[in-house]
């Protein structure tokens, strides 16, 4: 039998089996396909980040709904726009969005950028993100690097390494600019993207759908689950706290405390209850800050992974009598209505754990 070539498939021949399957499989009506304006674009891109499809088409509608056009995101509060991103985590995607939102009202008019530079010196918009933004609304050619377009790009020309090593990142990049065809960059554009989101999957490809299986390197040489290659793991390491519910008021009137995390680190911008070291730290704050406390309870504990760590969250309630004199509603701080609730961020662990205290637990029969 002889063996098989390893000579890759040349990049206009990739681009041609790619719009093809593009036409007959690609995703065509996606909410923010329907209106591919810079701005609806560059907001779905932003929220596709780390994010998939399914998971950001209620958030994207939901979030266009009540900023339709930039100027409008540009005037929003801060806390309502962490409010709408509740849940799809990676809150400093939002808080750049605001940024870059209130700096183009300021200098360009409320106008979306179309010089590329500009669009990658936006906060948060990298190289692929803006030629993403640049091809899906505007038809422009530019070359695109997303963990989908990685994972195509490596199994079918058979690019081995870390694909986040400087080296391997630039033969990626270098394949990705050859493979852009200069017509229907737009089409181009989705197309590989959902051809590594359906198709060219992390785990379990779909080759014997795959477009590109006949020529893929990876599929030849059975390496689907070396390709892209993986960096090298890192013990995570694991953080713990004692998170404070300090808790007023009774029943429609209940009411935690809450106090806005700073901008950098976890949850920046979001609104959570106090996080101490330690049981003891938390109880001597309360006893300097509240009043009429109650003996305190400890709730079931909140585990929660980041990118880089694991948070575990002891949660410490307690009981206090109304908003003492020194514990007063600020810029930094409020008094969070469990029932009536305002229009602020909270990290989905918190948003979970206060409807569990306002919904009693269920009766056994």
């Amino acid at each position: 039998m002889p063996a098989l070539s390893r000579t890759p498939i040349r990049p206009e021949d990739f681009a041609e089996r790619l719009l093809d399957w593009f036409d007959r499989h690609g995703r065509k009506s996606l909410p923010w396909q329907r209106e591919p304006t810079p701005y609806r674009v560059w907001v779905s891109e932003v929220m596709l980040q780390q994010t998939q499809v399914q998971t950001v088409i209620p958030y994207s509608e939901r979030f266009m709904a009540r900023f339709p056009t930039l100027t409008a995101l540009a005037e929003a509060p801060i806390d309502e726009v962490l409010h709408l991103w509740t849940g799809l985590g990676y809150y400093a995607r939002a808080r750049n969005l605001k940024a870059a939102a209130q700096a183009l009202v300021a200098r360009n008019g409320g106008e979306f950028p179309a010089d590329i530079e500009a669009v990658t010196a936006l906060p948060g918009i990298g190289r692929s993100t803006a030629g993403a933004i640049l091809a899906l609304a505007r038809g422009e050619r530019h070359p695109i690097l997303d963990g989908n377009a990685k994972r195509v790009l490596a199994r079918v020309f058979g690019i081995d390494g870390d694909p986040s090593s400087a080296s391997v990142l630039q033969a990626l990049w270098a394949k990705a600019d050859a493979c852009t065809p200069q017509q229907r960059a737009a089409a181009y554009t989705q197309g590989i993207m959902d051809l590594g989101a359906t198709v060219c999957t992390r785990t379990r490809p779909a080759c014997t759908v795959c477009p590109m299986s006949p020529v893929c390197i990876a599929a030849r040489e059975g390496r689907q689950a070396e390709l892209p290659g993986v960096k090298a793991r890192r013990t995570r390491p694991a953080r713990e706290a004692v998170l404070l519910i300090a808790e007023t008021g009774e029943n429609a009137t209940r009411a935690v405390l809450l106090e806005r995390r700073p901008a950098p680190g976890i949850w920046g911008g979001l609104w959570s209850p106090p996080q101490f070291p330690s049981e003891t730290e938390a109880l001597a704050w309360c006893r300097r800050e509240l009043e009429g406390l109650s003996f305190p309870e400890t709730l079931p504990p909140i585990e929660h992974g980041f990118t880089h760590f694991d948070l575990r969250l002891n949660p410490l309630h307690v009981r206090c009598a109304p908003p003492a004199p020194g514990v007063h509603e600020a810029t930094d701080r409020l008094w969070y209505a469990l029932h009536d609730p305002p229009k602020l961020g909270l990290p989905q662990p918190i948003a979970r754990l206060f409807e569990r205290l306002v919904t009693p637990p269920a009766r056994l029969a």
